[in-house]
């Protein structure tokens, strides 16, 4: 018997008996479908968050520092850093609470209202926003102590529209400022965007609070390998703070949060994929009894054609393409519901419209006839074993 041959034999067996194959195919369908919806949709939430920490900047240092006798902390990190080859630039990103107006519109009471942050003329460089119309904080706004700011994309559509906001002003905590430029928009679709930020001059705070509360500051390292070495140097150099009584001092790496985040996915993926795996352990179970089942009734089948001469091979190669069969059909039916199950649950936790990736569907495709071949292994052996004679004498 010929490929072909077993092929369009075990496809008449499965269409006889439609009903009791759909049966035997439904745990191979939940599983494979389960596993592809569990897969993909963490997979993609795993990609959008690596996303959004490469919007927010790669290579950064988050620096907490403060003097305690009230001192300025960014200006001695500050000049420390600038003796480092491997620093590219260093910037304070402590927010501040003040209202915004312009003309008619007010942040009091916005879903969303901006986030204002003091930088440095560096902050876009540590921060990873580039201008796209106007101009970026310069180092004289800083000295001259120059009330301008810079908006975010969403900030500058949320208040001025389609308007073009340079050179135009704005009131932050009572004072006005001028715009200078808009930062081109890089996180789009996010209800809490990094593109919904306001960027005013360090200095420049002494018009919206008393004393000095930047807390909060970015270090940018030239590459990645550079990142260790950075903290270490400057741990070496600052860590004194707290022994001394002088102040507090504490840094570490953005790359820190997304390898504990890939950790997270990946154990989060092994979990809920082995609970979704015992779907088709079942699914490969059922397939191994329904096979016994099979033999059974077709057993003066298999006597006949041990008795013109059939091998044993033969027959266990005609079970076997069967059961691969089944599972391969249940394995497409569990392929199209996890593509559509998948766009479904993504649209809702995501917030995006995901699909498998090409590698999991050939992969879910493949596994499904591998394990319709290895439990359909027993029932195949089993009847290659046959007596001729016992077996035509069942009825």
């Amino acid at each position: 018997m010929n490929l072909n041959q077993a092929l369009k034999m075990a496809l008449k067996s499965i269409l006889s008996k439609k009903m009791r194959s759909l049966l035997t195919m439904l745990g191979i369908i939940i599983g494979i479908a389960a596993v592809m919806i569990i897969v993909s949709v963490i997979s993609g939430a795993n990609k959008k968050q690596m996303e959004y920490y490469e919007s927010m900047g790669t290579n950064k240092i988050t620096v907490s520092a403060s003097l305690r006798n009230g001192g300025d902390a960014f200006s001695e990190i500050y000049d420390y850093c600038k003796g480092i080859d491997m620093v590219l630039g260093v910037t304070p990103t402590s927010m501040v609470n003040a209202t915004v107006k312009c003309g008619a519109k007010t942040s009091v009471g916005m879903e969303y209202p901006p986030s204002i942050y003091l930088g440095s003329d560096q902050y876009a460089l540590c921060n990873n926003f580039r201008i796209e119309k106007g101009r970026d904080i310069s180092y004289m706004d800083i000295e001259k102590y120059n009330a301008v700011c810079v908006l975010g994309a969403r900030a500058a559509q949320n208040f001025f529209d389609a308007a073009d906001p340079v050179n135009k002003e704005i009131t932050i905590g009572g004072t006005t400022f001028t715009v200078i430029g808009v930062y081109a928009e890089k996180d789009p679709g996010r209800e809490w965007s990094l593109d919904n930020v306001i960027v005013i001059p360090y200095t420049a705070q002494r018009y919206l609070s008393q004393g000095d509360n930047m807390t909060e500051f970015v270090v940018k390292a030239k590459d990645a390998p550079s990142v260790n070495k950075v903290i270490t140097l400057l741990n070496g150099n600052f860590s004194s703070w707290s022994q001394t009584g002088k102040g507090d001092f504490y840094c570490y790496s953005d790359q820190s949060w997304q390898d504990s985040n890939n950790q997270q996915a990946l154990m989060m993926s092994l979990t809920l994929g082995a609970i979704a795996g015992i779907s088709l352990l079942v699914g490969g179970i059922g397939i191994m009894n329904i096979m016994l089942v099979t033999v059974t009734e077709r057993t003066r089948e298999i006597g006949i054609r041990r008795a013109i001469g059939a091998e044993r091979k033969s027959i266990v190669v005609q079970f076997l393409i069967e059961a691969g069969m089944i599972c391969g059909m249940g394995g497409l039916i569990g392929i199209a519901i996890g593509f559509f199950g998948t766009a479904i649950a993504s649209r809702f936790i995501v917030k995006a419209v995901l699909l498998p990736s090409p590698a999991i569907t050939i992969f879910a495709f493949l596994f499904s006839v591998a394990l319709g071949v290895l439990f359909g292994m027993f029932p195949a052996i089993k009847a290659s074993k046959l007596q001729p004679v016992v077996a035509l004498r069942s009825e």
